[in-house]
């Protein structure tokens, strides 16, 4: 009897834990899904690659600015005065360069980018910089300006008010406030294109595209992510950097569509591990693949504090003495007291900079412990100085 009693004893005692096991099924997927690597992040291939032939030109000009209120190129200038005079002589106005002394002009170099497939009469933000000792371009219009390209070609003409994001202020007496940088501004749709740079799609064989940062484990990824799409073996990855695409059957007619399709492909793009420093303002980014082999670090700082008091000695009353001030220094030594900490071997970023942390160590402090971690061979990254 008290065999079958210990039985039912421990048969009830199993009830809650089947009652429970749908729980514990939960719990365990939930760790399950936590302790699973997270998933590569997507980007559209139009993010990390660009069409071969799909670009940008940069554009040049210098012109003259008018309108300021005394505010132009000083009497040291002589080119703006130059432009002046070419610019009456050419309307017309015939003036002797020497006698042409105004502050309300101010030379300025013209830039601007012309996008590409901008076509005759599309308009283009410029960007407007003075070329001598202007003070201010603010309340300046531009005069008629030709931009040209790298080819010594035309290709498109600049005018108008021009916008600056500061102002500068100053008295008679000396002094004054500045904010921004008042000598720069932009014409807002101030140029006029005037000339196209030539590329067609329609009718092409083929295309390339041109990854952003080479990489052939990326563009591996971008050729199956393309052939996938177009279901056959029409891409193929030339170098680490440039993919090449051959046009499907039927698909010259309706390129403009088809590249369309291929830039908002998904694909996850792969990193090299770097380490980017910024000695100037004590900047450190690490990226997510960066790693450590087991290395000990200990980091103390040494802080030299020097302070001088001038002291004042007086003579004796009725004395032949004279005052002199004879320097006082005082010299103060601090070193930090931080212990030694091991660093495990394969520990992700994360962890990287939460070690680090526990050690105390600021941002400058992170230079120079990174530099001699990788000097020691146990930093398994690019260590880039800029």
């Amino acid at each position: 009897m008290m065999n079958l009693a210990r039985s039912d004893a421990q048969r009830k005692a199993r009830i809650p834990v089947l009652r429970s096991a749908p729980a514990v099924s939960c719990l365990l997927a939930l760790l399950l899904t936590l302790a699973a690597p997270a998933p590569l992040q997507a980007i559209r291939l139009k993010d990390v690659a660009s069409f071969k032939g799909v670009r940008t030109n940069q554009l040049l000009g210098n012109g003259l600015v008018v309108g300021l209120n005394g505010s132009g190129d000083g009497t040291n200038v002589d080119f703006n005065t130059q432009e002046l005079a070419n610019m009456l002589q050419n309307l017309g106005v015939t003036v002797a360069r020497d006698k042409v002394k105004v502050k309300n002009i101010a030379a300025v170099a013209i830039t601007a980018v012309l996008p590409p497939f901008a076509r005759v009469g599309s308009r283009i933000d410029v960007l407007v910089s003075s070329l001598g000792d202007a003070k201010s371009l603010q309340g300046g219009t531009l005069l008629l300006t030709q931009l040209k390209g790298v080819d010594g070609q035309i290709y498109a003409l600049a005018q108008g008010p021009i916008s600056v994001g500061g102002f500068a202020a100053s008295g008679d007496a000396g002094g004054g406030v500045t904010k921004n940088h008042p000598t720069a501004g932009r014409v807002a749709n101030g140029g006029t294109v005037e000339r196209e740079v030539p590329f067609d799609f329609a009718g092409k064989d083929d295309i390339s595209m041109a990854l952003n940062e080479a990489d052939f484990t990326t563009a591996t990824r971008a050729v199956g992510a393309i052939n996938k799409h177009l279901r056959g073996n029409y891409a193929f990855s030339r170098d680490g950097g440039t993919i090449a695409i051959k046009m499907p059957p039927g698909a010259k007619d309706q390129m403009v569509s088809m590249l369309a399709s291929l830039e908002n492909l998904e694909i996850s793009p792969d990193t090299v591990a770097k380490v980017v420093i910024d000695e100037r303002n004590g900047t450190v980014v690490m990226g997510e693949n960066v790693r450590l082999s087991t290395v000990a670090v200990a980091h103390g700082n040494l802080m030299i504090q020097i302070k001088e008091r001038p002291r004042i000695s007086q003579p004796l009353p009725f004395s032949k003495g004279t005052t002199t001030v004879v320097p006082d220094t005082s010299i103060t030594v601090k070193e930090g007291k931080d212990r030694l900490m091991v660093l495990p071997e394969g520990i992700n970023i994360g962890q990287v900079v939460t070690a680090l942390n526990a050690i105390g160590v600021t941002p400058r402090d992170l230079i120079a412990i990174l530099q001699a971690i990788k000097a020691a061979g146990a930093l398994q990254a690019d260590l880039q100085i800029i």
